[in-house]
This record gives C-alpha cells, sequence and structure tokens, in this order.
C-alpha cells in the first residue's frame, strides 16, 4: 500500500498505514504511524475536489489556532499523475463520544457537553469573510425538500412537517453566518486520554446560520446521551437559550428529519429505516412540532446530574 502514496513528501518515514473504513465521507482515510512514532491520518479525494478540498485544508489551519485539541492540518497536495488530492492531519488519540459516552456517570457525560458547547461556541467566532457566506441557502434546503417529496420514502405527517418548514424557511437567513464544523456530533468528537474534547473531521466544514449547527444534537448526540446533548446547549450559551434558538432549533430539526431520509437513499434501506426512525423520533419530541423545545431539554436549573 506504501507505494501508492510514493508522491507523497515524507511517505518513506512511514511504517504503519491502515485504511479506515468507518464514517459516512467520501474521502478514503488511514492512520499512518511514522518510524518516528509519530500518528498521522492521510485523507485522500478525487483531483476534481483539489480546490473545495484546498480550501478546507486552509479553513483546518485557521481553527488551529483556537486552544482546544483538534486534527491539525500539516501537509496537502496532490500525486504527480493528478489522480488524486491529499492532506495530513495530526491523529486524535481516544475513541469517539459515540463509545465512550455510555460507559460514563450522567455527570460526566453533562460535563462533556459543557465543553463541546464551549468548543462550538470557539469555532463559530472566527471571523467570516464576505465571499465566504452562500446566496440563496433558502432556495437550496427547499429544494432538497422537494427531492424528499419526489421520492419514494415518504412518512407518517409529513406534509404537515413540510409546511412547518416551509412557513418558517425565512429563518435561513434570520441569524449572521458564522463558519460551522458541518458535522458536530459525539461521532467526532474523540475524548482523549486526558479525558477532554479533541474534535475531527471538518470536511463538512460550511458557512451559515449558527443554529443550524445543533440539529445533529437531535439526530444523532441525543440517541447516545441526552446529558450530554443538553450539557452542549448550555454550555453553549452563557444563559438559558433564547426564543429565537429554540425557534431555529425546532426548524433544523424539522428540515433535517425529512432531508436526511432522501439523503439515506445514496446508502441502504438501513440507513433509510434509520432515518425514518430519526424522523419518528424528532415528531415526537416537538410534539408533532406544536412546540419548538424538544420533551428531552431541561433547564440548568432543573440539572440533577
Amino acid at each position: 500500500m506504501l507505494s501508492s502514496f510514493k508522491d507523497i513528501p515524507f511517505r518513506e518515514n512511514w511504517k504503519v498505514i491502515s485504511e479506515i473504513k468507518k464514517g459516512w465521507s467520501n474521502d478514503k482515510k488511514y492512520y499512518i504511524e511514522t518510524k518516528d512514532n509519530e500518528k498521522l491520518l492521510l485523507r485522500t479525494s478525487d483531483i476534481k475536489l483539489y480546490e473545495s478540498k484546498r480550501k478546507e485544508f486552509e479553513f483546518i489551519k485557521i481553527v488551529n489556532a483556537l486552544d482546544f485539541q483538534m486534527s491539525k492540518a500539516l501537509y496537502f497536495g496532490k500525486d504527480i499523475k493528478d489522480s488524486y488530492v491529499y492532506m495530513i492531519l495530526n491523529w486524535i488519540d481516544g475513541k469517539t463520544l459515540y463509545e465512550t459516552l455510555p460507559h460514563l456517570s450522567e455527570k460526566k457525560q453533562y460535563l462533556l457537553g459543557i465543553e463541546a458547547g464551549h468548543i462550538l461556541k470557539k469555532i463559530h467566532s472566527i471571523p467570516v469573510e464576505e465571499k465566504d457566506i452562500p446566496p440563496n441557502k433558502d432556495k437550496y434546503h427547499l429544494w432538497k425538500l422537494e427531492n424528499f417529496e419526489k421520492g419514494s420514502n415518504r412518512v407518517k405527517n409529513d406534509s404537515k412537517v413540510l409546511k412547518y418548514v416551509r412557513n418558517n424557511i425565512d429563518l435561513v437567513n434570520s441569524s449572521p453566518a458564522v463558519y460551522l464544523h458541518g458535522d458536530f456530533h459525539v461521532g467526532n468528537l474523540i475524548l482523549t486520554p486526558d479525558e477532554h474534547i479533541g474534535v475531527i473531521d471538518f470536511n463538512r466544514y460550511s458557512c451559515g446560520n449558527r443554529y443550524e449547527e445543533f440539529f445533529k444534537l437531535q439526530s444523532f448526540s441525543m440517541e447516545i446521551s441526552i446529558p450530554f446533548s443538553i450539557g452542549q446547549i448550555h454550555g453553549y450559551f452563557k444563559d438559558e437559550p433564547s426564543h429565537v434558538f429554540w425557534k431555529n432549533f425546532s426548524f433544523y430539526c424539522a428540515l433535517s428529519s425529512l432531508i436526511s431520509i432522501a439523503w439515506a437513499e445514496n446508502f441502504d434501506d438501513n440507513e433509510i429505516n434509520g432515518m425514518k426512525n430519526r424522523y419518528y423520533e424528532t415528531y415526537k419530541h416537538f410534539d408533532g412540532f406544536e412546540k419548538i423545545i424538544p420533551s428531552w431539554y431541561i433547564t440548568k436549573k432543573e440539572v440533577s446530574f
């Protein structure tokens, strides 16, 4: 396998390379150990993605200036035949919160959620360049909804949820744009050996409404740990979240619960059924979107973890 990457600088210093099969990214990922016992992550992508991957690498370098543990951008380039683009990052030791949270006390889960909220707040503090603010993101979301409607995996009461999303589509542009990690959930957060959080997988980073970042709590993190999910909200906000946050949160949860089903059609029945189940859970937690605060949430005053 080493010969496949002969154009990558310093590859002669690698002693271990092992492909990583986890995740939904189209990137190919490899764990690397060097002869100097340094641990690295290699990501390769189709050469057609060169420019977007270059921007991703530059964004990671910007985030690297923040004071939390994360993937560090080390090297970027392409092979001599222009067949793939690569980036090399440092390896974050530990296991994902997806794996570790169920084995921790509720108090520790909650405290890690608070830490995650602080980290997310820091990412959102990065000054945004005007050129990175996407135009017509509301139309993009409406297009995704149309794709869901045309699909063969409609779900009970989806007409009500579709109406709710369309009636609130203006929320997409209601908050100043920030840089988003894009996939901030327990599968991309590492519990490091010092029992803090390391952040990985910035490949879905984007620019948009800060509250869009939170729907992954409902879609993924909440399934693993409600205390963590509550903690992330408490850690992000100094006080209790405002009505504006909850209105946006319920909107993005409704939107994602539908378009994630259409996204899953690119995979298999297991993924489709998984997203359908998440839709029904979301519908229940928001009482058919008659409420904007999910039933699993409790305030800081109510916390007894």
